[in-house]
């Protein structure tokens, strides 16, 4: 029986293999190019692509933890790289990434060769898994490069800006930075507590910051905030979640209006809750809902007031449920649906509006450098939901049946208040303002969204992704 194996991979892009490799090369690129389902830990991400430089990574094999060291070799700028293993789950693995120059672009190639452990027993049961594994990752990381490479491509070089990002740890922020650092901008993280290196700045939500802190930077990017979903609500987690918006936003609004030299961008987060619940689709131009959702929202959009009154560009973006196995209501649904135990919940006719990670991190990276965008943009996908087709839709995905459904009274007494707002209401929100501005979504339905995240896709490529790529499909 062969016990050394070869995996190999194509994926055009629309660059030069020169800019290819750059890419591969900056900050962020290995965070980038995880897949969000791995069961895979980075402890240490490689700092270059230069001989020696190493890569330390947790794997969880069911029960069993492995570390996966990776050393990088034989570098030749703009032409390939490669990681060999020098500990971790195979018995040996190579990795050469290499950069062909195209007539429009390069195609990357990954090409791996590998022996799976325990000798002729491993290759006899697990080459199969093994190939199909490879497949589903590279699938989910060519995707990726060749989207978030033409993203930076469109917007041009000459952009490259110096950006501050409050709640760089939340679900967006974790995506965001490493998709804005893989494309040359510099960014300087906001950070409760004291600041641990020259691309931190310590800021108080309550207490704001100096002016003088964010001298140089071009762009402001606020998602700092409570959870919403995190805890059951009563009267002071409600001022939490609050006062962290309100309180937090106008602090730093005022910081920058006072600024010498301004910004000229702030891209500040907010959600479709600002519509409460409502029977007509809605989109940008449409009045605030009422509850305490819309509400903070209506106050955590006026809190940018002293920005946009000091001249610069103001956008709000209004996101819908951001979906990612990593975080938030996907997340929390995947173990009871992959068990079999999903459902619906109330009469499942609430609409639902949502939008995948990459196309949240994506919209706030339109915002930054599409210059006619200000004020409310919604952030969400342009395939309306309800609950009960995103139910359908998941237990599709996941090979799973959904007959459980949650009644609404239950879902009131295990979430109380939260249940009626976040769970069993809703508005169907259009995104407008990205259509209008020419936004080109990754996965813009919700099945080839789900595949995606949970690297599922079929034929190796989530419908619509080579639309929003602006390349072929991979090979």
């Amino acid at each position: 029986m062969k016990l050394d194996q070869v995996f190999e991979r194509r994926c055009p892009l629309p660059v030069s293999a020169e800019e290819a490799y750059a890419w591969h090369a900056r900050p962020g690129a290995f965070a980038r190019l995880m897949p969000p389902w791995a069961p895979v830990e980075c402890l240490v991400p490689p700092t270059s692509l230069d001989e020696g430089s190493e890569a330390v990574l947790r794997v969880s094999l069911g029960p069993i933890k492995k570390r996966w060291v990776a050393r990088h070799s034989k570098p030749e700028p703009g032409v390939f790289f490669e990681d060999v293993q020098v500990s971790g789950p195979f018995a040996r693995w190579v990795h050469r990434h290499s950069f062909e120059p195209a007539d429009e672009g390069c195609v990357l190639v990954d090409h791996i060769d590998y022996r799976l452990p325990l000798g002729p027993l491993g290759a006899l049961f697990g080459s199969i898994h093994a190939r199909k594994d490879l497949e589903r990752t590279f699938a989910h990381r060519h995707r990726i490069v060749a989207w978030d490479i033409a993203r930076h491509a469109a917007s041009g070089r000459e952009n490259v800006m110096k950006i501050a990002v409050t709640g760089s740890t939340g679900l967006v922020g974790t995506q965001l930075l490493p998709f804005l650092t893989t494309g040359g901008h510099q960014v300087l993280r906001l950070v409760r507590g004291a600041a641990s290196g020259a691309d931190e700045v310590s800021w108080s939500p309550e207490l704001g910051l100096e002016p003088d802190a964010l001298a140089g930077v071009d762009a402001v990017v606020h998602l700092a905030g409570a959870g919403i979903a995190d805890k059951r609500w009563n009267p002071k987690r409600k001022q939490l979640i609050r006062d962290s918006r309100v309180v937090g936003t106008r602090k730093l609004c005022e910081a920058l209006a006072a600024m010498e030299r301004k910004p000229e961008v702030l891209v500040c987060a907010s959600a479709v809750g600002f519509y409460g619940e409502r029977d007509e689709p809605v989109d940008e131009s449409s009045p605030a809902g009422s509850g305490f959702l819309a509400d903070t929202c209506a106050a955590w959009e006026r809190a940018t007031r002293p920005a946009r009154e000091a001249g610069i560009r103001v956008v709000n973006l209004r996101f819908g449920v951001i979906l990612s196995p990593k975080g938030g209501a996907l997340k929390k649904m995947l173990l009871p649906f992959k068990m079999g135990g999903g459902g619906r919940l109330g009469s499942g006719e609430q609409p639902m509006a949502w939008i995948g990670l990459d196309d949240a991190v994506g919209a706030v990276h339109h915002a930054l450098v599409t210059e006619e965008l200000s004020g409310p943009v919604n952030v969400v996908a342009p395939e309306p939901a309800t609950n009960a087709s995103y139910t359908k839709t998941l237990g599709k995905v996941l090979r799973r049946p959904t007959v459980f459904p949650m009644p609404a009274l239950v879902a009131r007494m295990a979430f109380g208040e939260m249940a009626q707002e976040l769970l069993l209401t809703g508005a169907t929100v259009v995104p407008t303002e990205l259509e209008r501005t020419g936004y080109r979504f990754l996965t813009p339905d919700l099945e080839s969204t789900l595949r995606h995240l949970l690297g599922k896709t079929k034929g190796g490529v989530a419908s619509g992704v080579s639309q929003a790529t602006g390349v072929p499909a991979s090979t």
